[in-house]
């Protein structure tokens, strides 16, 4: 008998060699259906695996990250076999084909260029092939068997991705019915797990993404355990792409991107009037929570970025340029300006904690390839903070910190969880100080009763991290705010305060962005919205529509009042009809529009129309006026 132990520290006596489905039938038949792979000593296995000693098990079901890859990536070789079956003439050979995020694809090169309707006739075939519910069966060979076996089958790419092992390595494969693949798993137990699945587009790619190589078809696709839950996805796919902020901010005229700088986004007056908003709010949170704001430069000399260690760890992502002679680097990060601006002067305990925020603009080297609108930038501003602490405010300014992200959030109804990061492989300072500071942060989460995940390995090179990820309106989640316990660079820069003892000490360091990127967090505020914006963010509050010209004095005279009571507010006065005014307001997403005729003018009123409404009422002038100012004052949420 040999000793299982579970995930929750049960241990459970099982015959030796006995596969892991089967052992989990032993206890579970419910659990047995709901399994898609486990992982085994902290490997991740097919259910079919045996065990054959002493070992800890943790079993996978779409609930698991894990779980879900097994299930994607067997629904990739449902579709490289549904190709084969259906092109057998086009001379298919079949590249590679993993699980993704949220999905899989495979690289196919074939004479057969594919279309959308291809596409269809492929799903429909991948659909019978679920059908048949073919078991996958994992077997080995040597590394010369499989490569004359895939020679024999025509399969130049399997050969070439054969060819760089090792001589002496063990190849796997996964036999489904007539289907054999290159593969090192882990997959599902059979084609029949893989009960909901799309097909979603077809694009180029090169091979190994080498411009000198071929360019293959790449298939992408989907799947789910469930047809709900792929009908949801699907859906949610369509209101992001409603949704999408590049598209939004063209129509709304918020901001463009040019050849001229790709990357660098240029922010016209609408967009420039919802940036100004969120920067004039985060100045008055921080005012109440106690910060000083500072300016750093955008320029600073080679010394500088070789003793915060962004010279050694971050190079490849900065920019650089020569003065008098000299290097110097534009800032990727605003930290080692907020470091001298502390070691400016002597410092006191009676002074910490010591909060600096900065809107700091910074440059990052990416890719083009991974440019994306606002999301993913050459250039942006980062709602910057460093505070300056004793070892014995670790926790409490931890926790003051998350009480003005919540505050933050709550402010546009994003709900948020916890991902607390750990030591990467390429980091700074000794094992017992990562220690201490990640386990100052857990302590903060866990005394907060706030829920978190562990994300190994992803920390900053100088410290450990904790990420807020934001949900937005239709359950998409974006990672915005990041607080990361710093106790390196205090000491590479020789940061001390004075002590009550009279000693020199040396401050602890906390790093925070609550928007993270002010462009970045325009972005995910245009496509929760869907354009929508709260009136307080909006750059036009109130449309006036006279009906006819005899009411445009009317509507000058209203457009001064609220001018000058600080709302944003155009009459749109063109000789077009009412109706058709009305519609172009909303296509704008203006909160109020509001039509004046006759009736409005005699009594002093206003008709009102609120964005997204059908209807509309009368009510007197300065009464609008009051209660708009209030719903600005308040920040009110057109989606809450």
């Amino acid at each position: 008998m040999i000793k299982i132990t579970m995930k929750d520290g049960a241990v459970r006596d099982a015959q030796e060699g006995i596969t892991i489905q089967e052992f989990i039938k032993n206890f579970s038949n419910s659990l047995a259906k709901k399994a898609l792979a486990a992982k085994l000593d902290g490997e991740t296995r097919d259910l079919t695996a045996p065990i054959t000693k002493d070992a800890k098990l943790e079993i996978l079901t779409f609930e698991d990250e894990d779980g879900r890859w097994a299930l994607r990536h067997t629904a990739s070789h449902i579709l490289a076999q549904a190709v084969k079956r259906l092109y057998k003439d086009a001379n298919v050979m079949l590249a590679i084909g993993p699980a993704i995020q949220n999905g899989f694809y495979y690289d196919i090169d074939m004479e057969k260029q594919l279309t959308d309707s291809d596409l269809l006739d492929i799903e429909k075939e991948m659909k019978k092939i679920v059908k048949e519910n073919l078991p996958l069966v994992r077997s080995e060979v040597s590394r010369a068997d499989a490569i004359q076996m895939f020679k024999d089958k025509g399969e130049k790419y399997k050969v070439e991705l054969i060819e760089d092992l090792p001589e002496d390595a063990t190849i796997s494969l996964y036999t489904q019915g007539e289907f054999v693949d290159l593969c090192a798993g882990p997959h599902v137990v059979s084609t029949g797990k893989v009960k909901a699945l799309k097909l979603q587009s077809v694009n180029g790619a090169y091979w190994r993404g080498s411009e000198k190589n071929k360019m293959l078809q790449r298939i992408y696709g989907t799947a789910f355990e469930k047809e709900e839950d792929l009908k949801n996805y699907l859906h949610m796919l369509e209101e992001a792409a409603k949704r999408d902020h590049r598209k939004l901010g063209k129509e709304l005229d918020l901001f463009s991107l040019h050849e001229e700088g790709p990357g660098f986004p240029f922010f016209h007056p609408n967009g420039m009037i919802i940036r100004n908003e969120l920067i004039n709010y985060w100045r008055e949170v921080h005012r109440r929570y106690g910060y000083q704001e500072i300016k750093t430069p955008l320029i600073l000399n080679r010394a500088l970025w070789e003793q915060s260690g962004h010279w050694a760890h971050y190079k490849e992502n900065m920019y650089f340029t020569q003065i008098d002679d000299e290097d110097y680097a534009v800032k990727p990060m605003n930290c080692p300006g907020g470091m001298l601006v502390y070691k400016s002067h002597p410092h006191s305990y009676r002074e910490l904690p010591l909060r600096m925020c900065e809107l700091g603009v910074v440059h990052r080297h990416e890719l083009s390839g991974a440019l994306h609108g606002l999301f993913r930038v050459r250039n942006f501003t980062q709602d910057d903070a460093h505070l300056f602490i004793t070892p014995e405010q670790i926790e409490e300014e931890i926790q003051r910190t998350i009480d003005l992200f919540d505050e933050v959030y709550n402010t546009f109804h994003l709900k948020y969880t916890a991902e607390l990061s750990t030591r990467p492989e390429d980091s700074m300072g000794s094992d017992e100080m990562w220690e201490k500071s990640t386990k100052a942060l857990q302590n903060a989460l866990e005394n907060r009763g706030l829920k978190y995940i562990i994300n190994e390995g992803d920390g900053a090179f100088y410290g450990p991290k904790i990420d807020f990820h934001l949900e937005d309106s239709i359950g998409r989640t974006w990672q915005c705010g990041t607080i990361q316990l710093d106790m390196q660079m205090p000491e590479k820069f020789d940061l001390t305060y004075v002590g009550e003892d009279g000693e020199k000490h040396r401050p602890v360091m906390l790093h925070r962005v609550v928007y993270g990127s002010i462009e970045r967090f325009i972005g995910i505020l245009t496509e929760n919205y869907a354009g929508a914006f709260p009136t307080w963010l909006a750059p036009v509050q109130v449309r006036i529509l006279p009906i006819t010209d005899k009411h445009a004095d009317y509507a000058y005279e209203l457009k001064k009042k609220m001018f000058d009571a600080n709302i944003r507010v155009e009459v749109d006065d063109r000789n077009e009809k009412t109706g058709y005014k009305i519609r172009e307001a909303q296509v704008k997403k203006i909160p109020y529009a509001i039509v004046v005729g006759d009736q409005e003018v005699s009594s002093n009123t206003v008709n009102v129309r609120r964005y997204g409404e059908k209807d509309s009422n009368t009510m007197n002038a300065q009464d609008f006026i009051e209660k708009i100012l209030k719903e600005i004052e308040a920040k009110e949420d057109r989606l809450g």
